[in-house]
């Protein structure tokens, strides 16, 4: 938790309270489904939670914001997200059962009530979203093929509408073959850790 407080220091009680609580429900749900490697779930806040508020430190949801997390895993980014933006809501979407589980029983548990999950492929989801957000799911080229179509045209925040994923190592040929305008932003940026030394942002606005 001292990571989080460390760069997230406006943090209600009630959002304390619901990432405090995130260690033991995954160490919990990780017994019985392994969503989260056993080396990882040691260092859950900086590798997992931290790791996934990166795209809070690169821009912030106005209000009312749709949000759509495509193969979300164990929850993330949304779970963190989602603890981070009450007032915005929160798809999460993933094409194995199991982690939807887990994903509903963690979320309900802890109180989150802006968000939803459903056991879908992604290219099958409904709904229109101001951002589509993901954490090393495929290759940027395809998730924008089936992405830019549930990109919502109606503006809410500062940032246009689009894409923001998370992703780790060399991309400079996955960026070379997508062709298309994007930034990308080290996370060294935000965060001091070894661990976001190679860690990156792509944004991707769709419009």
């Amino acid at each position: 938790m001292d990571s989080i407080t460390k760069y997230f220091p406006e943090l209600s009680d009630i959002q304390l309270e619901q990432f405090d609580q995130l260690q033991s429900l995954y160490e919990e749900w990780n017994a019985k489904i392994n969503v989260i490697s056993r080396k990882d779930i040691e260092q859950l806040y900086e590798r997992h939670v931290l790791h996934s508020l990166a795209i809070a430190k690169f821009t912030s949801f106005n209000s009312d914001s749709q949000i759509l997390d495509v193969g979300t895993g164990g929850g993330f980014p949304g779970i963190p997200l989602a603890i981070l933006f009450p007032d915005c809501q929160f798809h999460l979407v993933d094409s194995i059962g199991k982690k939807i589980t887990v994903v509903n029983e963690v979320a309900s548990s802890i109180g989150l009530e802006n968000l939803t999950a459903e056991h879908q492929r992604m290219e099958k989801v409904k709904g229109k979203y101001d951002f589509i957000v993901s954490r090393a799911v495929a290759q940027t080229r395809q998730l924008f093929i089936w992405a830019h179509q549930k990109i919502s045209n109606e503006q809410r925040n500062d940032l246009d509408n689009g894409m923001i994923l998370l992703k780790g190592g060399d991309l400079t040929q996955e960026m070379k073959e997508f062709g298309r305008r994007y930034i990308e932003k080290s996370l060294t940026e935000y965060f001091d850790e070894a661990f976001f030394e190679t860690k990156k942002i792509i944004y991707v606005p769709v419009h």
